[in-house]
């Protein structure tokens, strides 16, 4: 087992090793998120442990590692305990394992850093839940890195409890606090990248029942011989625009952080815009006006960059999105010119229909009944399921 401590610091949009990185064995992401900055409010007065769920793709083999994140911290973060472990039900799980940094049970993270844990010697079975509990005690925070919108239960419990096996006084929560990815050990396989913004992330999904439609892409993939090693990575942000910081930094902003930085990740899927058109367009407030030809120019440079790094890109045709609060007849307009460049371009390696798949038929600008949530954007579980099932897995064969 490898215990060199792996700490990663963001400069900019660029990401560097300040230590010698040791390699790791094939190791790939098994699950990922993307941070954004939180103020911190009453978060470090008290010590706590957080136990957070994650839902897990492919198949692991004998070792885990887990990736913890103070990017967009202020301060120093010291984790003083963390340990992983199959989940049972609710906050409960098997016997925990240890998780160590370069040995030590303990780690500090400096402000705009990252860093990997030591293996963990642990099976982790496809499309099982697995829990990571920090023990993270009282220090000055004055924000936080986390992802808001977990769409799944995690937990906060006072005290150092990263032993127990169910938690005592145990508060439910909604976000991913300071965890960033999960790698497992596998024979073979690569991951996937699913970039975009609330529609990836999950929103509108039926909470807990990992219903989003990478988590379903993952699943057809482990059912698919020739594709059941590859992990999906979900790194959507609710509200995320390509062009834009809004809700975290743009989509061309974070590639670096967010896509780039997965080791063995071969495929990207970018589903992104709607909140760019949304803003640019809405009559009601209209700001960060953009262009179809200035979303295609952002396109063409996460494109290039994908490709710089070895990576296949699959463009994703924007789902319907009338009628919203910020729909208007201007935006649906670049709406199509984008999916029309997205269905024709020859700088994608593919492409994904989910425009295709979830609109209605007699109302091509709206999403067919039966796969709406109710609030005309966002898919409800079957329009996840008809975009998951759009997906040719073939596209991951090459």
């Amino acid at each position: 087992m490898r215990n060199m401590l792996k700490i990663f610091v963001t400069v900019g949009f660029t990401l560097g090793c300040c230590t010698a990185q040791a390699q790791m064995g094939y190791t790939i992401g098994t699950w990922g998120t993307s941070p954004v900055a939180v103020p911190a409010g009453d978060a470090g007065k008290e010590d706590v442990t957080l136990r957070e769920v994650v839902h897990v793709s492919v198949r692991g083999g004998q070792f885990v590692t887990i990736t913890l994140s103070n990017e967009f911290g202020n301060d120093p973060l010291t984790i003083g305990e963390a340990s992983i472990a199959r989940r049972t039900i609710a906050d409960g799980i098997e016997t925990p394992k240890p998780v160590l940094f370069a040995g030590k049970p303990s780690v500090v993270i400096p402000p705009g850093a990252y860093v990997t844990s030591d293996e963990v010697d642990l099976v982790s079975p496809p499309l099982s839940d697995l829990t990571i509990s920090l023990f993270v005690p009282a220090q000055k925070m004055t924000t936080l890195t986390q992802h808001n919108f977990a769409d799944a239960t995690n937990y906060a419990a006072p005290g150092n409890q990263v032993s127990a096996k169910a938690l005592t006084d145990a508060k439910p929560t909604a976000s991913w606090r300071y965890l960033r990815g999960v790698e497992a050990s596998t024979a073979m396989g690569y991951s996937i990248v699913c970039l975009g913004d609330s529609i990836t992330d999950g929103s509108k999904s039926t909470k807990d029942a990992n219903l989003r439609w990478p988590d379903l892409l993952a699943a057809r993939l482990h059912a698919n011989s020739p594709t059941q090693y590859m992990g999906v990575l979900n790194e959507g942000i609710g509200g995320n625009r390509i062009l834009n910081d809004v809700t975290g930094p743009s989509a061309i902003a974070r590639l670096d952080r967010d896509v780039f930085n997965n080791k063995y990740a071969r495929y990207l899927i970018v589903l992104e815009g709607i909140n760019d058109i949304g803003h640019a367009y809405d009559t009601h407030r209209t700001y960060d006006v953009v262009t179809a030809d200035d979303l295609i120019a952002g396109y063409h440079l996460m494109i290039v960059r994908a490709h710089e790094h070895g990576m296949k890109v699959y463009g994703a045709t924007l789902t319907p999105y009338v009628p919203t609060g910020y729909s208007a007849p201007a935006g649906e307009k670049v709406r199509e010119a984008l999916n029309d460049w997205i269905r024709t371009t020859k700088e994608l390696d593919g492409v994904i229909d989910f425009d295709k798949a979830t609109r209605d038929p007699a109302n091509p600008t709206q999403f067919l009944p039966a796969y709406d949530s109710g609030d005309h954007l966002h898919p409800n579980d079957a329009g996840m399921k008809a975009m998951a099932g759009s997906i040719d897995l073939k596209l991951f064969e090459k």
